[in-house]
């Protein structure tokens, strides 16, 4: 009987697997060459995947491609945001020092406040008011996703979500050319401009960018402040997650017509994962060709998952999201850069 049961269970696995093939393939192929263009022009990977994705959108709907498209926009980017926790160990965070974690945790807070606040007077939902801040506070295009994933489905969630893809992305690519020149003109020292980099560029490649630019010092100081900021991604999906705990519910029992709502966790799985992989690094139980390896392959993923959600997405949806999260985006940025250089300059 158990032999029976296994057997059927790898067929109806097998069978998911050949449903999904389709979609996942696509957005695979769309992810290479997003890739392979990154490493021959330079340029944002995940830009590109977004941009390719959306050239495919007619796809989207298709029966045959839509399953394994959602998976990778839902199920892989999951993953993904779960990986990232190898690179960060605790020494790394407690190396910082008091006063820069304080700077970091100030700037994260006050701009996911600025940015519910703002949203609000901009007549924007809270959830994306809280994607928009979570987005610019903690690492770009990588903590919009995690973020959107515990959010309930909003009938424009998808579009939102890419517009604020777009948005943060190209604010961190003009952030790493510009907050080095800020940085220069403040005359900070190497410590104080990894700090004013890393504590306010968006994605963890811009900040790599703009820190060594400077200098070696700059450059390390800004990785681990930058990572810090990453850290701080689980507790704000914690947070995200409780707040909206019920309105996920409501809005998955509105979704199954009537079937009764499923209890859904309040620490995602994928959380979890990212918890573990921060304390195996942390133990040094990820051997370097290891914890590469898990680097590598959650940044496949997340360069997947934003394939998958640009083939979702077209050009006249982004244009329809208006003027209003671009506002928010800029301000949100704007305010984080503003207060850490502030902190750094009155910083005895």
């Amino acid at each position: 009987m158990t032999t029976a049961s296994a057997s059927i269970r790898g067929q109806y696995a097998l069978r998911h697997a050949m449903v999904l093939m389709p979609g996942v393939a696509l957005a695979g192929v769309v992810a290479l060459a997003a890739t392979f263009v990154s490493t021959l022009h330079g340029g944002p990977q995940f830009l590109y995947a977004l941009f390719f994705g959306v050239a495919f959108h007619y796809l989207s709907q298709d029966a045959k491609a839509k399953p394994g498209i959602e998976f990778c926009a839902r199920g892989v980017l999951r993953l993904g945001v779960g990986l990232l926790g190898a690179r960060i160990t605790a020494t790394q965070i407690v190396g910082l020092g008091w006063s820069t974690a304080l700077i970091v945790i100030a700037a994260v807070v006050t701009t996911l406040l600025c940015g519910v606040l703002l949203g609000k007077k901009l007549g924007l939902s809270r959830a994306q008011s809280v994607l928009s801040g979570g987005a610019v506070a903690i690492c770009g295009a990588s903590a919009a996703l995690a973020i959107s994933a515990v959010l309930p489905r909003e009938k424009d969630g998808d579009r939102f979500t890419l517009m604020v893809v777009v948005t943060v992305t190209v604010l961190s690519t003009l952030a790493m050319v510009i907050y080095p020149l800020v940085a220069k003109l403040a005359h900070l020292s190497p410590a104080m401009a990894g700090l004013f980099i890393g504590g306010t560029i968006h994605d963890v490649a811009q900040v790599v960018g703009a820190g060594y630019t400077l200098s070696h010092e700059a450059g390390d100081y800004a990785t681990i402040v930058k990572l810090f900021r990453v850290a701080m991604l689980t507790v704000v999906v914690v947070v995200v997650s409780s707040v909206f705990k019920k309105q996920r519910e409501e809005a998955q029992a509105a979704s199954a017509a009537g079937r009764s709502p499923t209890k859904q966790a309040l620490v995602p799985w994928f959380l979890w994962l990212f918890v573990i992989m921060v304390i195996a690094n942390s133990l040094h139980m990820l051997p370097p060709v290891a914890q590469n390896g898990i680097n590598d392959s959650s940044r496949a993923c997340l360069v997947i998952a934003i394939s998958a959600l640009g083939i979702k997405t077209s050009f006249a949806q982004l244009a329809r999201a208006g003027w209003r999260p671009f506002v928010l985006l800029l301000v949100e940025t704007l305010w984080m850069a503003g207060l850490v250089l502030a902190a750094i300059l009155l910083r005895p």
